[in-house]
């Protein structure tokens, strides 16, 4: 046969018995541009063993596999296929990204009832094809759809994550780094609260090698226009992205990538998912961002952040605005 002797047995001809691992195994739901960058950011970094992408219009979904199958032979090993929620069985993580896409000028609140009514026929297949998957929401508005998620599945609450403000803070953490000629990884910096226009900047927690951001940088100047101008930029940043280029894409990949690392490798990372808040700063039964110990089993424990009185109240006020939204689905 043609290739019959490219391969060999063990010596004396005896067959082995190699030792069967469980693959890391995840399931994108979605092929639009976000689930694709998010597809091709975790391939990339080897992160999954299978991947597998789902999506309605299967022509295209075929097409994106094709085009990352040619590239397995510059990246470690992955088996990556086109199917159907069915073949997520046994998958450690679901990342869902399906939904409308948010238009030029719209809100990502304005995107709510259309992809209320997607979800609800998306979540009960996903949890009855991959029950033992951690759900991690990329859907917009992903705070109000981390909620509806979880109240479709019947999950805990752990197991149910949204990417939050992860972007965000990658934003907020980019500019801050930039104005001060820094690399953005060795600073620490939050914004909470909504994805979305009510989030909060986390002003007070702002630190370069333990020093407090206001404190080293004030010394008796006044600094807040360069503080409210950065923060309007990462606010906006994405109707800026949209208005030019029509989505938001390759951040949010990478963003879901260290979400699903954290996940897949225990690491305990503290990021700011978004996930179902009790009892915290007075804020119940709302899914929203906060600092977040990330693992294997989802959010295990969510950090009780210190923050200034005003910080306080525009975090409440982030919670109100979801609250108001929650309000009115019709679950």
């Amino acid at each position: 046969m043609l290739f019959e002797n490219l391969f060999t047995t063990s010596s004396e001809g005896e067959s082995t018995s190699p030792i069967v691992r469980r693959p890391r195994k995840g399931v994108i739901v979605g092929a639009g541009q976000v689930g694709m960058a998010c597809a091709y950011s975790m391939l990339i970094q080897n992160i999954f063993d299978e991947m597998v992408i789902v999506d309605v219009n299967q022509h295209k979904l075929e097409g994106e596999v094709m085009d990352l199958l040619h590239g397995l032979p510059f990246v470690e090993p992955t088996l990556v296929r086109a199917g159907t929620l069915a073949d997520g069985e046994d998958a450690d993580i679901v990342i869902i990204t399906a939904g409308a896409k948010q238009k030029p000028g719209e809100t990502r609140l304005d995107l709510v009832n259309r992809n209320v009514e997607v979800f609800k026929g998306l979540i009960p297949e996903v949890v009855k094809c991959c029950p033992k998957a951690v759900l991690l929401i990329v859907t917009n508005p992903v705070d109000i759809m981390t909620y509806v998620a979880l109240k479709l599945s019947g999950l805990p609450s752990s197991s149910v994550i949204g990417s939050g403000t992860v972007l965000d803070t990658a934003r907020f953490r980019y500019l801050l780094a930039q104005k001060l000629e820094l690399d953005p990884r060795s600073l620490h910096a939050y914004v909470i609260g909504e994805h979305g226009d009510s989030e909060v900047p986390v002003w007070s927690k702002v630190n370069i090698a333990g020093m407090n951001l206001l404190d080293v940088e004030a010394e008796g100047k006044d600094i807040n226009p360069l503080l409210q101008d950065i923060f309007a930029q990462v606010k906006n940043a994405a109707y800026e992205i949209i208005q030019r280029k029509g989505a938001t894409s390759y951040a949010i990949g990478l963003g879901v990538a260290q979400i699903v690392q954290a996940i897949l490798r225990n690491q305990n990372r503290v990021l700011t998912v978004s996930t179902l808040i009790q009892n915290i700063h007075e804020i119940q039964n709302v899914c929203l961002s906060l600092p977040c110990v990330v693992n294997r089993q989802g959010v295990t424990r969510v950090l009780n952040l210190s923050l200034t009185q005003a910080e306080l109240q525009q975090l409440q006020h982030s919670s109100q605005v979801l609250q108001q939204t929650i309000k009115k689905l019709k679950l």
